[in-house]
């Protein structure tokens, strides 16, 4: 963790000098971290529990920072990161999906995760693995998943533009990992991607990445392009890939729906190219880590997926959709 300094020289620190230091190290912990919670930045700041807590519900408050409902951590706003002069577009992403999610939830039971690309990367930036009784990963945001080797990568690569899926294959040529290579064959992936593309969708049956588990990912389109997938994981024993699609496809089909035009209101930026990815993170000399907040954008709610007591689900399709400029 780095030791952050407050440039100019003073004598003696007041009560108030010292509070704001203090609360200008946890939020850069914060955004170090990608999300923490308060026992964890009293460790880290050598600050007493009680004190940690208060800083951050101070910093909730004013707005920088939001606890997540997937694990109760405390994770840094848009707010936050105007302070930069830009915003993440994949945090907005989290932040528009994440009530869908827990709506899905309810309805599924079985864990969903939203993710973006990065890097020749997925990396999932939000999900209810933590709040699914069926879950078998609790830990699941931020963490990076393999392109060719799980569903949600599968569906991305498939579904993103000709460009992006060139400058990806090139990346994951040139890193050479070697669980990678029968899937890169030009035979195996143009018969992967093609019935990716024809099936609408990724699968993942019992393979050896997560051999107990399997999944289901739409990609999320908007203008005929990937911008992201949603997915949903399941025990491999309790139920058939035919089952899983018959119950599980109808309500992603109408979530990626719901979320891909969230995106094209809102027009948020293009998903980083691998190449790209490596200057900024050459640049900075730090690892570009995953960034996930959830609520809904502008603090307004989203479409539900159901009724208040989760009985009848809506059409999603049918529902006037929020957008910041109204």
């Amino acid at each position: 963790m780095k030791t952050f300094k407050v440039s100019g020289t003073v004598a003696k620190k007041s009560g108030n000098v010292r509070s704001l230091e203090r609360g200008l190290r946890l939020l850069e912990l914060v955004n170090e971290e990608g999300g923490i919670r308060p026992p964890d930045a009293g460790r880290l700041l050598k600050l007493p529990r009680p004190t940690a807590h208060r800083l951050l519900e101070t910093l909730e408050e004013l707005g920088y920072v939001r606890r997540t409902p997937s694990d109760n951590r405390f994770v840094v706003t848009i707010k936050s990161r105007r302070l930069s002069g830009g915003y993440d577009a994949d945090v907005q992403m989290s932040e528009a999906v994440g009530p869908i999610l827990s709506q899905l939830l309810h309805e599924m039971v079985w864990p969903v995760n939203l993710s973006t690309h990065r890097g020749g990367m997925m990396v999932v930036r939000e999900t209810t693995h933590q709040r699914s009784p069926l879950s078998i990963d609790k830990a699941m945001v931020g963490k990076e998943v393999p392109m060719l080797r799980t569903a949600t990568g599968r569906a991305y690569l498939s579904f993103c533009s000709e460009r992006e899926r060139a400058e990806i294959l090139e990346y994951l040529h040139t890193r050479g990992e070697p669980e990678d290579e029968p899937c890169l064959y030009p035979k195996a992936l143009d018969r992967m991607i093609a019935t990716c593309r024809r099936n609408g969708y990724g699968t993942r049956l019992g393979e050896a990445f997560v051999p107990k588990t399997s999944s289901i990912s739409l990609p999320i389109l908007v203008d005929d392009r990937a911008r992201g997938c949603i997915t949903v994981v399941w025990l491999t024993e309790a139920m058939s890939a035919s089952r899983a699609v018959k119950e599980f496809l109808p309500p992603l089909k109408e979530a990626a729906a719901v979320i891909a035009k969230e995106v094209a209101n809102h027009q948020w930026s293009l998903p980083e190219s691998p190449a790209a990815h490596e200057r900024q993170r050459r640049s900075t000399g730090l690892p570009v880590t995953a960034d996930p907040t959830l609520t809904g954008c502008n603090g307004q709610a989203l479409p539900t997926l159901w009724n208040s007591r989760g009985a009848t689900r809506r059409s999603l399709c049918s529902m006037r959709f929020l957008s910041s400029d109204r």
